[in-house]
């Protein structure tokens, strides 16, 4: 099949999700460059120049990609993108931080590349499969979970996080905080207002380090809290929920439904319909 150069055709992503969006398009023939984090898909980390970070990027071997598009995310990109278009290069930085963001981020990501139905059908798949997670067989009673995206300080989950915690039958313990978008403003400066929370699960994903639940338990006074008393405390890898890409809308929010569902039968054994949970 011809490929398509009327649309940018030597793309760099600079952060994984729009790498594994142009994968599942079947667009990965434009990526010429990618983060440094990408993970998914794993013939894109093995084959494409890594040439970026979070917040940095090595610009002249971004340029020496030639490329026509530089894809980002947010304000931690911004300096990135300023040197970037600069020197020429046309960027396009998302800023995507809640689940119908990130709808919107892939089909939007389509229409810059001319795969405009594509992107739709991809996002309704998606889309699916939240809906499956959503309408499953659920207690009546909503476990409060803490989700731990960093130790030190405390920092709690962002909002898309936030919003999967809800979509698969969870409550958010501190959803004030995940409407913050800067971690800075997520920080839980007080270890004693997680305790005062009694969050029946913990969830931790500690970005660029393995989450270690031995030593949540070992915070004082935390084996007061239910999650840590009952041992439902649990890991969810950083590739799979703190990307605001298709990972977290898969990957990231069936590993939370299936969290929701452990609490269920430790409360409540068959209080939970296995059969829909994994149709």
């Amino acid at each position: 099949m011809a490929q398509d150069t009327d649309y940018p055709h030597r793309i760099v992503c600079m952060t994984e999700e729009t790498t594994e969006t142009k994968n599942a398009h079947g667009e990965q023939w434009r990526i010429v460059g990618i983060s440094g984090f990408t993970v998914r898909p794993a013939k894109a980390r093995k084959e494409k120049p890594k040439v970026s970070a979070f917040t940095s990027a090595k610009i002249d071997k971004i340029l020496a990609l030639e490329p026509d598009l530089a894809l980002g995310f947010s304000d931690i990109q911004a300096d990135i993108a300023a040197a970037l278009i600069r020197a020429g290069v046309t960027v396009k930085v998302f800023n995507h931080r809640s689940v119908a963001e990130i709808f919107q981020m892939i089909r939007v990501l389509g229409g810059m590349i001319g795969c405009e139905a594509k992107a739709q059908s991809y996002a309704a798949s998606l889309q699916t499969g939240l809906e499956r997670l959503r309408t499953r067989a659920l207690p009546a009673r909503r476990p409060k979970i803490y989700f731990e995206e960093w130790d030190d300080p405390l920092i709690s989950g962002i909002r898309w996080v936030s919003e999967l915690i809800e979509i698969a039958g969870g409550a958010d313990a501190f959803p004030e905080l995940a409407a913050e978008s800067l971690a800075k403003a997520r920080i839980i400066e007080h270890h004693e207002r997680v305790i005062e929370a009694q969050p029946d699960i913990i969830i931790g994903s500690w970005c660029g380090k393995k989450f270690r639940p031995e030593r949540v338990a070992e915070r004082p006074g935390w084996r007061e809290i239910p999650a840590v008393a009952n041992g439902l405390v649990y890991e969810i890898k950083s590739a799979f929920i703190l990307q605001p890409g298709p990972a977290a809308l898969s990957e990231g929010g069936q590993q939370i439904a299936d969290i929701v569902d452990r609490w269920a039968e430790s409360i409540q054994p068959g209080s939970v319909n296995r059969e829909s949970a994994s149709a």
